[in-house]
């Protein structure tokens, strides 16, 4: 008789008591939310450095396959990359992907970091200014350039280069470098005037 008063009894949870769950949930979201913020900003951010970094590393592999010189062409107005092959039938830059877009928040820039990575530039800065067919330059663009033995070379010269690309959020500084012989590494630093980079 008991168990079946007990199954019949339809009282809830008292105003108190469901007072009490909502204030615990609350208190659980103001915690949560900002740190939910921060790391999908750093998704953000180390995602585009590796997509950075993939493309580099497939523009090199893809000049030794093709015989060719290869670039990442990187257009600063729309925060997007894509790859170009070098045509010496027609002389010209033939896109060879679609661009690829940075993610929100994310910037082609290095400010206030004043130092490259060590033993990579020795000024930092930003990859050489894009160049168009005819050998003009193009502004507001980046280019990392291989020749066909996948070495990374300046627009005019042809000769071996160390360029790299900065990307950043705020909260912190991504730097890719491509170092003369073609090895691209990433590095990464708090956002500050003296950085401590460190190799990722």
């Amino acid at each position: 008789m008991f168990n079946r008063r007990r199954f019949f009894d339809r009282r809830g949870f008292s105003l108190i008591e469901m007072l009490f769950v909502v204030a615990l949930t609350g208190i659980i979201a103001a915690i949560a939310v900002p740190m939910m913020g921060n790391t999908l900003g750093f998704f953000r951010l180390s995602g585009d450095a590796r997509k950075v970094s993939n493309a580099l590393a497939l523009s090199k592999m893809r000049a030794a396959s093709v015989f060719s010189r290869v670039r990442v062409y990187v257009d600063w107005p729309t925060r997007s990359f894509h790859m170009e092959t070098w045509n010496s039938a027609t002389n010209q830059w033939v896109a060879e992907t679609g661009g690829t877009f940075l993610s929100q928040g994310v910037n082609l820039a290095f400010n206030p970091v004043t130092v490259a990575p060590p033993n990579t530039q020795s000024t930092i800065a930003e990859a050489q200014t894009c160049r168009d067919n005819a050998g003009n330059p193009v502004a507001n663009t980046s280019c990392v350039i291989f020749n066909s033995r996948g070495i990374p070379i300046d627009g005019v010269t042809a000769s071996p280069t160390v360029d790299a690309m900065y990307l950043t959020d705020g909260t912190a500084v991504y730097a890719v470098t491509i170092s003369a012989t073609g090895m691209v590494r990433t590095w990464k630093t708090p956002p500050n005037a003296t950085p401590s980079w460190v190799l990722q």
